[in-house]
Protein backbone atom coordinates (compact mmCIF):
# COMPACT_ATOMS: atom_id res chain seq x y z
CA UNK A 1 0.00 0.00 0.00
CA UNK A 2 1.55 3.65 -1.01
CA UNK A 3 2.38 5.89 1.92
CA UNK A 4 0.19 8.48 0.96
CA UNK A 5 -2.87 6.42 1.07
CA UNK A 6 -2.80 4.48 4.29
CA UNK A 7 -5.84 4.56 6.78
CA UNK A 8 -5.40 6.48 10.45
CA UNK A 9 -4.18 5.36 13.00
CA UNK A 10 -7.29 6.83 14.63
CA UNK A 11 -9.65 8.49 12.96
CA UNK A 12 -9.48 12.15 13.57
CA UNK A 13 -12.73 13.21 11.73
CA UNK A 14 -15.04 11.22 14.56
CA UNK A 15 -16.60 12.76 17.92
CA UNK A 16 -16.15 10.85 20.87
CA UNK A 17 -18.08 12.49 22.86
CA UNK A 18 -21.13 10.11 23.86
CA UNK A 19 -18.40 7.19 24.29
CA UNK A 20 -19.53 5.25 26.97
CA UNK A 21 -21.92 7.84 27.88
CA UNK A 22 -23.72 6.13 30.47
CA UNK A 23 -21.20 6.30 33.03
CA UNK A 24 -21.97 10.12 33.37
CA UNK A 25 -24.25 9.66 36.05
CA UNK A 26 -22.65 7.30 38.36
CA UNK A 27 -22.02 9.22 41.56
CA UNK A 28 -18.74 11.05 41.38
CA UNK A 29 -17.96 9.77 37.76
CA UNK A 30 -18.61 13.32 36.70
CA UNK A 31 -15.30 14.48 37.18
CA UNK A 32 -13.89 12.33 34.82
CA UNK A 33 -16.85 11.05 31.92
CA UNK A 34 -17.00 14.21 29.76
CA UNK A 35 -20.59 15.36 29.59
CA UNK A 36 -23.06 14.80 27.09
CA UNK A 37 -22.23 17.99 24.91
CA UNK A 38 -18.28 17.83 25.91
CA UNK A 39 -16.57 16.63 22.99
CA UNK A 40 -13.08 15.11 23.35
CA UNK A 41 -11.56 15.12 20.30
CA UNK A 42 -7.65 13.64 20.22
CA UNK A 43 -6.46 17.23 20.98
CA UNK A 44 -7.93 16.73 24.47
CA UNK A 45 -9.74 20.25 24.61
CA UNK A 46 -13.29 21.29 24.75
CA UNK A 47 -12.04 24.62 23.05
CA UNK A 48 -12.57 23.05 19.25
CA UNK A 49 -16.26 23.98 19.35
CA UNK A 50 -17.82 27.31 18.23
CA UNK A 51 -17.83 29.40 21.23
CA UNK A 52 -17.30 33.68 21.68
CA UNK A 53 -13.81 33.28 21.34
CA UNK A 54 -14.02 30.41 17.86
CA UNK A 55 -10.18 28.51 17.23
CA UNK A 56 -9.78 26.38 14.35
CA UNK A 57 -10.90 22.97 14.98
CA UNK A 58 -7.53 21.29 16.32
CA UNK A 59 -5.87 24.47 17.06
CA UNK A 60 -3.57 24.66 20.38
CA UNK A 61 -3.37 27.47 22.38
CA UNK A 62 -0.13 29.40 22.13
CA UNK A 63 0.94 28.40 25.82
CA UNK A 64 0.11 24.92 25.45
CA UNK A 65 2.54 22.05 23.56
CA UNK A 66 1.93 18.96 22.13
CA UNK A 67 1.26 15.43 23.74
CA UNK A 68 4.36 14.51 21.62
CA UNK A 69 6.73 16.94 20.07
CA UNK A 70 6.89 16.59 16.42
CA UNK A 71 3.88 14.88 16.09
CA UNK A 72 -0.06 16.11 15.71
CA UNK A 73 -2.24 15.42 18.62
CA UNK A 74 -4.03 12.23 17.22
CA UNK A 75 -0.74 10.21 16.08
CA UNK A 76 0.73 11.10 19.61
CA UNK A 77 -2.58 9.44 20.81
CA UNK A 78 -2.27 6.32 18.85
CA UNK A 79 1.07 5.89 20.45
CA UNK A 80 0.19 6.80 23.60
CA UNK A 81 -2.34 4.47 24.11
CA UNK A 82 -0.64 1.37 22.89
CA UNK A 83 1.56 1.73 26.07
CA UNK A 84 1.11 -1.07 27.94
CA UNK A 85 -1.09 -0.82 31.30
CA UNK A 86 1.55 -1.32 33.30
CA UNK A 87 2.83 1.84 32.45
CA UNK A 88 -0.04 4.41 32.96
CA UNK A 89 0.53 5.04 36.33
CA UNK A 90 3.77 6.66 34.95
CA UNK A 91 2.16 8.32 32.00
CA UNK A 92 0.17 10.62 34.02
CA UNK A 93 2.93 12.03 35.99
CA UNK A 94 5.34 12.99 32.70
CA UNK A 95 2.73 16.74 32.09
CA UNK A 96 -0.39 17.95 32.93
CA UNK A 97 -2.03 17.00 29.38
CA UNK A 98 -0.63 13.81 29.68
CA UNK A 99 -2.43 13.36 32.90
CA UNK A 100 -6.15 14.92 31.90
CA UNK A 101 -5.74 12.47 28.60
CA UNK A 102 -5.68 9.29 30.79
CA UNK A 103 -7.72 10.26 33.48
CA UNK A 104 -10.40 10.98 30.72
CA UNK A 105 -12.72 8.35 29.33
CA UNK A 106 -11.74 9.08 25.70
CA UNK A 107 -8.20 7.40 25.83
CA UNK A 108 -9.80 3.63 27.94
CA UNK A 109 -12.58 3.84 25.26
CA UNK A 110 -10.60 4.18 22.46
CA UNK A 111 -8.10 1.28 23.69
CA UNK A 112 -11.37 -0.98 24.05
CA UNK A 113 -12.70 -0.12 20.52
CA UNK A 114 -9.19 -0.97 19.32
CA UNK A 115 -9.28 -4.35 21.18
CA UNK A 116 -5.76 -3.21 23.30
CA UNK A 117 -7.59 -3.42 26.59
CA UNK A 118 -5.64 -5.36 29.03
CA UNK A 119 -7.20 -7.28 31.71
CA UNK A 120 -5.84 -7.54 35.38
CA UNK A 121 -6.90 -9.15 38.26
CA UNK A 122 -8.19 -8.07 41.63
CA UNK A 123 -7.59 -9.86 44.16
CA UNK A 124 -8.95 -8.60 47.67
CA UNK A 125 -7.72 -10.54 50.76
CA UNK A 126 -8.76 -10.76 54.68
CA UNK A 127 -5.14 -11.12 56.42
CA UNK A 128 -4.48 -12.65 59.05
CA UNK A 129 -5.42 -9.66 61.91
CA UNK A 130 -8.79 -9.43 59.89
CA UNK A 131 -7.72 -6.25 57.86
CA UNK A 132 -8.69 -5.97 54.41
CA UNK A 133 -5.91 -5.51 51.64
CA UNK A 134 -6.32 -6.04 47.77
CA UNK A 135 -3.69 -6.42 44.86
CA UNK A 136 -3.67 -6.37 40.92
CA UNK A 137 -2.19 -8.45 39.26
CA UNK A 138 -1.21 -8.13 35.71
CA UNK A 139 -1.16 -11.49 33.73
CA UNK A 140 1.14 -10.23 30.67
CA UNK A 141 3.95 -9.02 33.10
CA UNK A 142 2.88 -11.77 35.73
CA UNK A 143 3.67 -8.66 38.20
CA UNK A 144 1.25 -7.69 40.81
CA UNK A 145 0.78 -4.02 40.86
CA UNK A 146 0.38 -1.86 43.68
CA UNK A 147 -3.64 -0.37 44.76
CA UNK A 148 -4.57 2.59 46.61
CA UNK A 149 -5.79 1.88 49.93
CA UNK A 150 -9.33 0.19 50.35
CA UNK A 151 -11.71 2.80 52.28
CA UNK A 152 -11.42 2.76 55.82
CA UNK A 153 -15.35 1.85 56.50
CA UNK A 154 -14.43 -1.58 54.13
CA UNK A 155 -10.43 -2.08 56.21
CA UNK A 156 -12.36 -4.82 58.60
CA UNK A 157 -16.47 -5.04 57.11
CA UNK A 158 -17.75 -8.85 57.18
CA UNK A 159 -19.88 -9.78 54.84
CA UNK A 160 -19.79 -6.99 52.12
CA UNK A 161 -20.37 -7.79 48.33
CA UNK A 162 -17.86 -7.18 45.10
CA UNK A 163 -18.96 -6.78 41.85
CA UNK A 164 -17.78 -5.56 38.36
CA UNK A 165 -20.05 -2.75 36.14
CA UNK A 166 -19.14 -1.69 32.75
CA UNK A 167 -15.88 -3.69 32.81
CA UNK A 168 -13.87 -1.05 34.60
CA UNK A 169 -15.67 -0.55 37.65
CA UNK A 170 -15.15 -2.70 40.99
CA UNK A 171 -17.97 -1.88 43.38
CA UNK A 172 -17.86 -2.50 47.34
CA UNK A 173 -21.55 -2.82 48.49
CA UNK A 174 -23.48 -3.93 51.82
CA UNK A 175 -21.54 -5.81 54.68
CA UNK A 176 -21.18 -5.45 58.29
CA UNK A 177 -19.39 -2.94 60.05
CA UNK A 178 -17.39 -4.46 63.32
CA UNK A 179 -18.59 -1.56 65.41
CA UNK A 180 -21.62 0.10 63.51
CA UNK A 181 -23.55 -3.22 61.84
CA UNK A 182 -24.84 -3.91 58.79
CA UNK A 183 -23.97 -1.62 56.30
CA UNK A 184 -26.55 -0.15 53.16
CA UNK A 185 -22.74 1.67 51.78
CA UNK A 186 -21.56 1.23 47.86
CA UNK A 187 -18.76 2.62 46.44
CA UNK A 188 -16.70 1.89 43.93
CA UNK A 189 -13.38 1.96 41.96
CA UNK A 190 -12.35 3.02 38.64
CA UNK A 191 -9.44 1.00 36.76
CA UNK A 192 -9.36 4.09 35.05
CA UNK A 193 -8.76 6.02 37.33
CA UNK A 194 -7.30 4.42 39.53
CA UNK A 195 -9.60 6.27 42.47
CA UNK A 196 -12.61 5.07 44.71
CA UNK A 197 -15.88 7.25 44.46
CA UNK A 198 -19.20 7.08 46.13
CA UNK A 199 -21.98 5.62 44.62
CA UNK A 200 -25.83 5.66 45.82
CA UNK A 201 -26.61 3.25 49.15
CA UNK A 202 -28.39 0.34 49.06
CA UNK A 203 -32.09 0.66 50.27
CA UNK A 204 -31.60 -2.04 52.75
CA UNK A 205 -28.95 -2.73 55.38
CA UNK A 206 -27.48 -6.23 54.84
CA UNK A 207 -24.52 -8.34 54.73
CA UNK A 208 -23.70 -12.09 53.82
CA UNK A 209 -25.89 -11.77 50.97
CA UNK A 210 -25.75 -12.87 47.31
CA UNK A 211 -25.15 -10.64 44.07
CA UNK A 212 -24.50 -10.97 40.71
CA UNK A 213 -24.05 -8.82 37.47
CA UNK A 214 -26.66 -9.16 34.82
CA UNK A 215 -26.72 -6.86 31.46
CA UNK A 216 -24.77 -4.36 33.23
CA UNK A 217 -26.87 -4.60 36.32
CA UNK A 218 -26.10 -5.38 39.94
CA UNK A 219 -28.13 -7.39 41.41
CA UNK A 220 -28.53 -8.25 45.66
CA UNK A 221 -30.46 -10.73 47.14
CA UNK A 222 -31.34 -12.09 50.45
CA UNK A 223 -28.47 -12.48 53.77
CA UNK A 224 -28.35 -10.93 57.39
CA UNK A 225 -29.42 -7.93 58.92
CA UNK A 226 -29.90 -6.75 62.47
CA UNK A 227 -33.56 -6.46 63.38
CA UNK A 228 -36.64 -8.89 64.08
CA UNK A 229 -36.94 -9.95 60.45
CA UNK A 230 -32.73 -11.32 60.80
CA UNK A 231 -32.72 -13.46 57.67
CA UNK A 232 -33.56 -11.35 54.43
CA UNK A 233 -35.93 -12.48 51.34
CA UNK A 234 -35.44 -8.51 49.85
CA UNK A 235 -34.17 -7.85 46.71
CA UNK A 236 -32.69 -4.89 44.81
CA UNK A 237 -30.98 -3.66 41.86
CA UNK A 238 -28.83 -0.95 40.85
CA UNK A 239 -28.67 0.68 37.60
CA UNK A 240 -26.29 2.97 36.67
CA UNK A 241 -27.09 4.46 33.72
CA UNK A 242 -30.09 5.36 36.10
CA UNK A 243 -27.76 6.12 39.13
CA UNK A 244 -30.35 4.30 41.36
CA UNK A 245 -31.49 1.53 43.30
CA UNK A 246 -34.74 -0.02 42.92
CA UNK A 247 -36.93 -3.06 44.63
CA UNK A 248 -37.27 -6.09 42.71
CA UNK A 249 -39.14 -9.02 43.62
CA UNK A 250 -39.00 -11.28 46.98
CA UNK A 251 -37.39 -14.76 46.64
CA UNK A 252 -39.70 -17.02 48.08
CA UNK A 253 -38.12 -17.38 51.24
CA UNK A 254 -35.54 -15.91 53.46
CA UNK A 255 -31.89 -16.99 52.39
CA UNK A 256 -28.49 -16.33 53.09
CA UNK A 257 -26.62 -17.63 50.12
CA UNK A 258 -23.09 -19.51 49.58
CA UNK A 259 -22.98 -20.03 46.20
CA UNK A 260 -24.75 -17.89 43.16
CA UNK A 261 -23.99 -18.22 39.25
CA UNK A 262 -25.69 -16.58 36.42
CA UNK A 263 -26.58 -18.90 33.74
CA UNK A 264 -28.48 -18.49 30.59
CA UNK A 265 -29.63 -15.24 31.98
CA UNK A 266 -30.95 -16.33 35.07
CA UNK A 267 -29.54 -15.84 38.63
CA UNK A 268 -29.03 -19.44 40.17
CA UNK A 269 -28.81 -19.20 44.07
CA UNK A 270 -28.23 -21.54 46.89
CA UNK A 271 -28.06 -20.85 50.60
CA UNK A 272 -29.08 -21.43 54.19
CA UNK A 273 -32.81 -21.02 55.29
CA UNK A 274 -34.31 -19.31 58.37
CA UNK A 275 -34.04 -22.86 59.61
CA UNK A 276 -30.54 -23.88 58.38
CA UNK A 277 -31.68 -26.13 55.68
CA UNK A 278 -29.94 -26.03 52.46
CA UNK A 279 -32.35 -23.90 49.68
CA UNK A 280 -32.21 -22.78 46.13
CA UNK A 281 -34.03 -20.47 44.13
CA UNK A 282 -33.51 -18.94 40.43
CA UNK A 283 -34.67 -15.17 39.34
CA UNK A 284 -35.66 -14.91 35.89
CA UNK A 285 -35.01 -11.01 35.45
CA UNK A 286 -36.90 -10.62 32.35
CA UNK A 287 -39.87 -11.66 34.38
CA UNK A 288 -39.26 -10.44 37.83
CA UNK A 289 -39.77 -13.61 39.02
CA UNK A 290 -38.44 -16.09 41.83
CA UNK A 291 -39.11 -19.97 41.49
CA UNK A 292 -37.36 -22.97 43.07
CA UNK A 293 -35.82 -25.34 41.20
CA UNK A 294 -34.19 -28.68 42.33
CA UNK A 295 -31.84 -30.05 39.20
CA UNK A 296 -28.70 -32.25 38.44
CA UNK A 297 -26.83 -28.67 38.17
CA UNK A 298 -27.64 -27.83 41.53
CA UNK A 299 -27.06 -31.18 42.94
CA UNK A 300 -23.89 -31.62 41.71
CA UNK A 301 -22.94 -27.67 42.52
CA UNK A 302 -19.49 -26.47 43.97
CA UNK A 303 -17.92 -23.08 44.92
CA UNK A 304 -16.03 -21.50 43.13
CA UNK A 305 -18.01 -21.66 39.66
CA UNK A 306 -18.32 -19.39 36.68
CA UNK A 307 -19.64 -19.36 32.94
CA UNK A 308 -17.76 -19.11 29.86
CA UNK A 309 -19.04 -19.13 26.30
CA UNK A 310 -22.04 -20.10 27.65
CA UNK A 311 -21.01 -22.71 29.68
CA UNK A 312 -20.89 -23.65 33.71
CA UNK A 313 -18.01 -24.60 35.25
CA UNK A 314 -17.25 -25.59 38.87
CA UNK A 315 -13.78 -27.01 40.57
CA UNK A 316 -14.07 -30.43 41.58
CA UNK A 317 -11.35 -30.46 44.13
CA UNK A 318 -10.13 -28.29 47.11
CA UNK A 319 -7.42 -27.32 45.72
CA UNK A 320 -8.96 -26.28 41.81
CA UNK A 321 -6.82 -28.55 39.99
CA UNK A 322 -9.84 -30.24 38.24
CA UNK A 323 -12.64 -28.83 36.75
CA UNK A 324 -15.85 -29.99 36.13
CA UNK A 325 -18.31 -29.06 32.99
CA UNK A 326 -22.19 -28.87 33.11
CA UNK A 327 -23.96 -31.16 30.60
CA UNK A 328 -27.49 -29.87 30.10
CA UNK A 329 -28.00 -32.56 28.32
CA UNK A 330 -28.14 -35.05 30.58
CA UNK A 331 -28.07 -32.75 33.36
CA UNK A 332 -25.28 -33.74 34.96
CA UNK A 333 -21.67 -32.62 36.03
CA UNK A 334 -20.01 -35.72 34.54
CA UNK A 335 -17.31 -34.17 32.04
CA UNK A 336 -14.48 -32.96 33.97
CA UNK A 337 -10.59 -31.40 33.09
CA UNK A 338 -8.02 -33.07 35.24
CA UNK A 339 -4.02 -31.22 35.28
CA UNK A 340 -2.48 -33.85 37.10
CA UNK A 341 -0.83 -31.47 39.01
CA UNK A 342 -2.88 -31.63 42.44
CA UNK A 343 -1.06 -29.56 45.37
CA UNK A 344 -2.83 -31.39 48.37
CA UNK A 345 -5.20 -30.00 50.96
CA UNK A 346 -3.57 -27.74 52.52
CA UNK A 347 -5.47 -24.30 53.19
CA UNK A 348 -2.67 -21.96 51.78
CA UNK A 349 -3.20 -24.23 48.63
CA UNK A 350 -6.67 -24.04 48.36
CA UNK A 351 -8.51 -22.40 45.62
CA UNK A 352 -10.27 -19.71 46.56
CA UNK A 353 -11.72 -17.98 43.46
CA UNK A 354 -12.79 -19.04 39.23
CA UNK A 355 -12.93 -16.46 36.49
CA UNK A 356 -12.57 -15.84 33.29
CA UNK A 357 -9.80 -13.95 31.84
CA UNK A 358 -8.87 -12.92 28.42
CA UNK A 359 -10.97 -16.18 27.22
CA UNK A 360 -9.44 -18.59 29.47
CA UNK A 361 -10.60 -20.26 33.15
CA UNK A 362 -8.41 -18.32 35.75
CA UNK A 363 -8.00 -20.22 38.88
CA UNK A 364 -6.71 -18.27 41.99
CA UNK A 365 -5.68 -19.87 45.59
CA UNK A 366 -4.94 -18.90 48.68
CA UNK A 367 -1.03 -18.68 48.18
CA UNK A 368 -2.02 -15.99 45.39
CA UNK A 369 -0.68 -18.90 43.36
CA UNK A 370 -2.57 -18.92 39.94
CA UNK A 371 -3.52 -21.44 36.86
CA UNK A 372 -4.83 -20.54 33.58
CA UNK A 373 -6.79 -22.88 31.44
CA UNK A 374 -7.29 -22.80 27.85
CA UNK A 375 -10.48 -25.19 27.03
CA UNK A 376 -10.19 -23.40 23.36
CA UNK A 377 -7.97 -26.53 22.52
CA UNK A 378 -10.02 -29.45 24.39
CA UNK A 379 -11.37 -29.92 21.15
CA UNK A 380 -8.02 -31.64 19.15
CA UNK A 381 -7.37 -33.30 22.57
CA UNK A 382 -7.76 -36.86 23.37
CA UNK A 383 -9.10 -38.28 26.73
CA UNK A 384 -6.91 -37.88 28.98
CA UNK A 385 -4.83 -35.28 27.91
CA UNK A 386 -6.32 -32.32 30.45
CA UNK A 387 -3.13 -31.28 31.47
CA UNK A 388 -1.85 -29.89 28.25
CA UNK A 389 -4.72 -27.68 28.34
CA UNK A 390 -3.24 -26.56 31.82
CA UNK A 391 -0.49 -23.17 32.62
CA UNK A 392 0.87 -21.84 35.83
CA UNK A 393 1.13 -18.23 36.35
CA UNK A 394 4.20 -17.32 38.74
CA UNK A 395 2.47 -15.23 40.76
CA UNK A 396 2.99 -13.51 44.50
CA UNK A 397 2.65 -17.19 46.16
CA UNK A 398 4.32 -20.27 44.35
CA UNK A 399 3.02 -23.73 44.06
CA UNK A 400 3.35 -26.15 46.59
CA UNK A 401 3.97 -29.61 45.94
CA UNK A 402 1.97 -31.98 48.26
CA UNK A 403 5.87 -32.89 49.79
CA UNK A 404 6.24 -29.82 50.93
CA UNK A 405 2.28 -29.36 52.08
CA UNK A 406 2.81 -32.16 54.44
CA UNK A 407 5.99 -31.23 55.94
CA UNK A 408 4.43 -28.02 56.79
CA UNK A 409 1.47 -29.44 58.32
CA UNK A 410 3.99 -31.91 60.13
CA UNK A 411 6.32 -28.67 61.33
CA UNK A 412 3.15 -26.52 62.72
CA UNK A 413 3.77 -24.26 60.29
CA UNK A 414 0.23 -24.91 57.47
CA UNK A 415 -1.86 -22.15 59.26
CA UNK A 416 -3.39 -19.81 56.64
CA UNK A 417 -2.09 -16.17 57.07
CA UNK A 418 -4.41 -14.48 55.29
CA UNK A 419 -7.34 -16.03 52.67
CA UNK A 420 -9.49 -14.08 49.37
CA UNK A 421 -12.81 -13.00 50.07
CA UNK A 422 -13.39 -11.88 46.42
CA UNK A 423 -11.35 -11.74 42.80
CA UNK A 424 -12.67 -9.95 40.05
CA UNK A 425 -11.59 -9.01 36.39
CA UNK A 426 -10.86 -5.20 35.42
CA UNK A 427 -10.51 -4.22 31.83
CA UNK A 428 -8.84 -0.83 31.13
Amino acid sequence: MERGIQPPLVDTTACFCRVDAGLKTVAGAKKFVPGAKLCLQPDIKPSIHPSKHKTARGERSRNESPLLPGLPDDLAIACLIRVPRIEHQKLRLVCKRWYRLLAGNFFYSLRKSLGIAEEWIYVIKRDRDGKISWHAFDPIYQLWQPLPPIPGEYSEALGFGCAVLSGCHLYLFGGKDPLKGSMRRVIFYSARTNKWHRAPDMLRRRHLFGSCVINNCLYVAGGESEGVHRFLRSAEVYDPNRNRWSFIAEMSTAMVPFIGVVYEGKWFLKGLGSHRQVVSEVYNPETDIWYSVYNGMLAGWRNPSTTLNGKLYALDCKDGCKLRIYDETTDSWSKHVDSKMHQGNSRASEAAALVPLNGKLCIIRNNMSISLVDLSKSINLQAGDGDQLWETIAGKGQFKNMITNLWSSLAGRNRLKSHILHCQVLQA
